[in-house]
């Protein structure tokens, strides 16, 4: 079993396979000339897979795949299908923006994948241009509609919220559970990449999300989707799905955190907010056997810290020069 130095157990992985991104959305990414990990210093997928299988050999079992968007990787359900074959890994899901999942849905079902989260900010289609400023809106509503007939499950629809932005749909959003089996949840802004958008006044706090969003109910247990993340879940009165809140400021999840990350280039990050990170690309190309990864991967993991340092940065306002694409979120 892997555990970090104060005993909290790491069993969920984040496996970023791409920093690339299809979109440009203002809190996540520059819209011009992002610096994008160069295609020869990406792992590889037999690297990714030998080093999945040290991290399952450690007692890790959920795995999430992300990006930048998991979707633009080539040959996505060929590696799912070896990830799945992997002992001890008994969960792979994804995150992705949506654009181009719809085609894709069937087969990554097909290739062992569970479950998958589509990022979405806006239902209406002239803010979506304005907040991802590449895509379409309608892509991404077929991507849902494409997850959920492929039986993909649970689907939960992941919205960042900004004051100005889209806080005004939070109650169109919650009102999206109420017939089909949709979770959302709803996600406080972070002040993560230097992007210029991240101001203390456009931070919607977890109180304010949760009044726009009622009326709630707490999620009784078998109500709650499959997920091993902090989201904090609810249910609208005779609902078919759930409402979640992932507040990293307002209430902090640190002390159950059970997570750690593998930038796409190979960077072992054991916190979302960390400085810091463990290369694994270098000893992997030089030959590293499992039980070198597995030395270097639980050094790493003692070494995660008690808990991010988000709220020091809003006083002075400063933030993470890690953008969430290099790291997966």
């Amino acid at each position: 079993m892997l555990s970090d130095g104060l005993g909290r157990t790491i069993d969920y992985l984040r496996l970023s396979i791409t920093d690339r991104c299809n979109l440009r959305c203002v809190y996540c990414l520059p819209e011009r000339s992002p610096r994008f990990v160069p295609g020869a210093d990406l792992l590889t997928d037999d690297e990714i897979v030998t080093l999945m299988g040290a991290f399952a050999h450690l007692g890790v079992s959920k795995l999430r795949i992300t990006g930048g968007e998991p979707l633009m990787r080539p040959a996505l359900p060929a590696l799912v299908r070896r990830l799945g074959r992997i002992p001890g890994i008994t969960d792979i899901s994804l995150s992705t923006n949506g654009v181009l999942l719809a085609p894709r849905a069937q087969e990554l079902k097909a290739a062992g994948l569970s479950r998958v989260n589509v990022s979405l900010d806006t239902l209406d289609p002239v803010r979506f241009a304005e907040i991802a400023r590449f895509g379409a809106l309608a892509d991404v509503l077929s991507g849902i509609e494409a997850a959920l007939e492929a039986g993909l499950s649970p689907v939960k629809l992941n919205v960042v919220v900004a004051r100005g932005m889209n806080d005004d749909e939070i109650g169109a959003f919650a009102a999206l559970t109420e017939k089909r089996p949709l979770h959302v949840r709803f996600i406080e802004l972070m002040p993560m990449g230097e992007t210029g958008f991240f101001r203390a006044e456009r931070r919607v706090t977890l109180g304010e999300m949760m009044a726009s969003a009622a009326p709630l109910a707490p999620a009784a247990d078998g109500e709650r989707p499959v997920g091993y993340g902090p989201a904090r879940y609810y249910r609208r009165p005779g609902a078919a799905g759930t409402i979640g809140f992932i507040s990293a400021l307002s209430c902090g999840f640190c002390d159950a955190c059970n997570r750690v990350r593998v930038s796409s280039s190979g960077t072992l990050i054991p916190c979302l907010d960390g400085d810091d990170g463990v290369d694994l690309r270098a000893p992997l190309r030089s030959g590293a056997g499992r039980e070198e990864l597995m030395s270097l991967i639980r050094g790493a993991v003692r070494a995660k810290p008690e808990r991010h340092d988000m709220q020091a940065k809003l006083e002075p306002l400063g933030a993470n020069p890690r953008f969430m694409r290099q790291i997966g979120g």
